[in-house]
């Protein structure tokens, strides 16, 4: 496997060089990426709303992994692998509704909803549902270590993490306060936008605020640039905030409910995070948003976006055009972080340069991704 030199990255950011064309082009670094970058840490796979009742069973397919996603009988979220542990026969291919146990369509054993080996019908010979050999307590469903914080299932599919509290401390205490209830808005609050382009420059993209002016004008006709600041966590998260945030208004002037407890800051506050590997936030004082960047390959990238609110009883106007402007915010989007999938394929691109003003939070990402690319080659060493 070719090995990329990863020296100019890890520099102060005046002298620094973006990471080399390799890491979005090349397919063996996209392998080794999966590992150092997306195995080992806490990454975003879905949204508890996506499983609301008892039952409700989604297959999602995650770094070609087949993953299930439940909410069992006591209406606890789960993350299995999507695999039956007799012949690997997957599960569930298609969203639905589990009323008794998850059976397997090959061979028909059948799994309770907390991933229980439940039945193992004619295993012993015709008739015969039991074995010596097969012992049902030691062949229930390969759970996926999973934790839920701001509806965002996470899952860390090493199982080697740091417990989520600690690995995501940061950020936690950064949105204490917003740490209340979150309704999700329902079906026209959810949306997915088909990217051609590496995973990794969606994030890069999300968390700056120097392309505002060029790439988003209409926002950045209310919500300048210069009333833009960075947001900077070295190894965790990186992001920005504004201090000029409007409130979507109705003709008749209602707004959407606040979130409970927020101090005076969040009157006009509002803040984009990007937490690494791959979960994009955003917090208002009547609203937030997640963003959840699923690789599809090296060069394609799908994004699961869902809008949150203090309640269930938002406008339903109101909450629409909420989305739709989202919606024109984000697909404006998408013809940079595709423009500059293609200029990778440039080979005399170096990596490119970062502004030391303005290009904080984004080298900061590029500095996480060469750390633990580093790390991943050579574990015995320690990498700060």
């Amino acid at each position: 496997m070719s090995v990329t030199d990863l020296s100019a990255v890890r520099t102060p950011i005046d002298q620094a060089r973006g990471l080399p064309n390799a890491h979005y082009i090349d397919d063996t670094v996209f392998a080794e990426e999966k590992q150092a970058l997306l195995y080992g840490q806490w990454a975003g796979l879905a949204v508890a709303a996506d499983v609301p009742e008892p039952g409700d069973a989604v297959p999602i397919e995650f770094l070609d992994i087949p993953l299930l996603l439940i909410r069992d009988r006591h209406g606890v979220v789960r993350v299995f692998q999507n695999t039956c542990r007799h012949r690997g026969m997957i599960l569930v291919d298609a969203p639905r509704k589990i009323e008794g146990a998850i059976r397997c369509p090959y061979h028909s054993w059948c799994y309770a909803t907390d991933g229980k080996l439940v039945s193992t019908p004619h295993v012993g010979g015709p008739g015969i549902n039991t074995h010596d050999g097969i012992d049902r307590d030691l062949l229930g469903l390969i759970e996926v270590r999973s934790h839920i914080w701001r509806d965002v299932v996470w899952i860390n599919l090493s199982g080697e993490a740091e417990a989520f509290e600690q690995a995501m401390g940061e950020v936690i205490a950064r949105w204490a306060e917003f740490d209340t209830a979150l309704y999700h808005g329902g079906a026209d609050s959810r949306f997915q936008l088909d990217l051609n382009c590496n995973w990794k420059l969606a994030v890069e993209n999300y968390c700056e605020s120097y392309h505002l002016p060029w790439v988003h004008p209409g926002l950045n006709s209310y919500s300048r640039l210069e009333d833009h600041y960075h947001i900077e966590q070295p190894g965790a998260f990186s992001g920005q905030g504004t201090w000029v945030y409007r409130q979507l208004k109705n003709s008749d002037g209602t707004v959407f409910a606040d979130f409970d407890g927020l101090s005076d800051k969040w009157d006009q506050a509002a803040e984009y995070i990007a937490v690494y590997p791959n979960v994009l936030l955003g917090v208002h004082r009547d609203h937030a948003f997640v963003i959840l960047l699923h690789p599809q390959g090296q060069a394609r990238t799908r994004e699961y976006i869902h809008i949150y609110y203090a309640g269930t009883d938002t406008d339903a106007t109101l909450r629409q055009r909420n989305t739709e402007q989202w919606k024109e915010v984000f697909a404006e989007d998408v013809f940079v972080v595709e423009g500059m999938q293609r200029g990778r394929n440039a080979p005399g691109f170096d990596g490119g340069r970062f502004s030391p003003v303005m290009d904080g939070p984004t080298h900061l990402f590029h500095d996480w991704v060469a750390a633990k690319v580093q790390a991943h080659r050579a574990p015995s060493k320690t990498v700060d």
